[in-house]
């Protein structure tokens, strides 16, 4: 007998947007438009600056190996409103310290807890949506990370008393993280024990499919983050497109918002392996877009190309996983969240090292379009799952 009556699945669906905008949209995006401010406030080297972002995704990395290695004991959904309060109190933390360290710190700890959100979150609502027949909300679910990017784009001009202001937007943006967290609790019901959700999925078929999968999307972790970073900064440092800078993460956000459900779209008729490598393909013309192309209007459609892709491809990259698990699918989402924290804890470091040298972004983005020509290969690859006709 069902010990819980069943959640609406819309209810669901917006606990997890709530809990992707949190933990992931602002907890760990809104780096992004605050670093030019905290460059102006702290006179941070690109090194710098790519090294407190990729302690964010060393701390992302962990975490979904804590959540791949064993399972939370207790109640999960304790554990994910844990990781909610962990991220907003990290997040507004930043604005009360100078060190260098400090931030490493309390970026590593926003970062692991951001793993957790992403992980118990999609693993939770994934479940109670496939359960009920309704895996369909889940590109609502994962609108949530655009969603909280474009929150964090009017936020943080917003919080900001001047150009060198960066305290106001981290103290702001973490308070906006443990206010968007309270519904969460209410919207989130307990889960069913696994042997209980009626589920249908199939397990991997041995051909190491899943294997090139979390290749692939350990390789979009990388071709993403470096663009995702520092096109803010990027922006600020170039007088023609200075006036597009509060622009380029807001045009991110929205464009992210919807492309869950575009490229959702794209996995049920394709199938999800066709689209993760066209989606792939289109994600390499914008980057190599932000750093070749030039111009306002050029610079907005690179934007609109990241944003338009790098959400989607996080939902149906996952979402593929679980269709290729049985039973708990959480080990496999968890095992994917680390290929893509580790993809993106490199990235940013190796950009700000190559910048301080060369002076530039071309290369290391132009690596991020080539990272993502291979994973889209691989996803090519992958047999397509049969369809019904």
């Amino acid at each position: 007998m069902e010990p819980h009556r069943p959640r609406h699945p819309a209810l669901l669906a917006l606990a997890g947007l709530l809990s992707l905008a949190v933990g992931i949209g602002i907890g760990r995006f809104a780096y992004t438009p605050i670093l030019p401010y905290m460059s102006a406030g702290l006179d941070l080297a690109k090194s710098e600056a790519g090294l407190i972002a990729s302690a964010n995704y060393l701390g992302y990395l962990v975490g979904a190996l804590a959540a791949a290695w064993r399972a939370v004991p207790g109640d999960t959904r304790f554990w994910l409103f844990g990781a909610l309060a962990v991220s907003g109190l990290s997040t507004g933390a930043m604005a009360f310290t100078t060190s260098l360290g400090a931030f490493l710190v309390l970026r590593f700890v926003g970062g692991a807890a951001g793993a957790l959100v992403m992980v118990l979150a999609s693993s939770l609502v994934m479940d109670r949506l496939a359960a009920a027949g309704r895996d369909g909300w889940a590109a609502v679910m994962y609108a949530g990370v655009g969603s909280g990017i474009a929150i964090s784009s009017l936020a943080v001009p917003a919080a900001a008393s001047g150009e060198s202001d960066w305290q106001s937007p981290w103290f702001f943006s973490g308070a906006l993280c443990l206010a968007l967290s309270i519904p969460v609790a209410l919207l989130l019901p307990r889960p069913r024990a696994p042997a209980q959700a009626a589920r249908r999925v199939r397990t991997d078929t041995g051909d190491g499919g899943l294997l090139r999968l979390i290749v692939a999307y350990g390789l979009v972790g990388f071709g993403y983050v470096i663009t995702a970073t520092f096109v803010a900064d990027m922006v600020r440092a170039d007088p023609v497109l200075q006036p597009a800078e509060h622009w380029v993460w807001l045009c991110v956000g929205l464009t992210a918002a919807p492309s869950v459900a575009l490229w959702g779209w794209a996995g049920r008729r394709w199938g999800n392996e066709r689209a993760f490598a066209i989606g792939c393909l289109v994600e390499a013309v914008g980057v190599a877009l932000s750093v070749l192309g030039g111009g306002i209007w050029l610079i907005l459609l690179a934007s609109g190309l990241l944003g338009g892709t790098f959400v989607g491809l996080t939902a149906i990259g996952l979402i593929e996983a679980r269709h290729r698990s049985g039973g708990d699918p959480r080990r496999n989402l968890a095992l994917m969240t680390a290929a893509w924290g580790l993809g993106q804890m490199v990235g940013p470091t190796l950009a700000g090292v190559l910048f301080d040298s060369l002076g530039s972004y071309v290369v290391p983005s132009l690596l991020a379009t080539a990272a993502l020509a291979v994973a889209a290969a691989l996803a090519a690859s992958l047999s397509l799952r049969p369809r019904a006709a």
